[in-house]
């Protein structure tokens, strides 16, 4: 919904189909507390090899690694 290469139009339908579903109960539960712990430090060491990833960002998967002492 943020992507600034989509139409304003095509948000607003996005919008439109997961309320609907939403409303319906057809989309899936959040399961953040299911996330994967590995894939969350492979991102994060991923981000900070990348060079098209801003310092700032590279700074808060740093940290997020130290906090996991990962």
């Amino acid at each position: 919904m943020v992507n600034p290469h989509v139409s304003e139009e095509a948000k607003e339908h996005s919008k439109q189909a997961l309320e609907e579903m939403e409303s319906r109960g057809e989309l899936p539960e959040q399961q953040d507390e299911r996330k994967n712990v590995g894939n969350v430090i492979g991102g994060h060491k991923a981000t900070l090899k990348n060079p098209n990833v801003s310092e700032g960002t590279k700074e808060h998967s740093k940290r997020v690694l130290e906090d996991m002492d990962a």
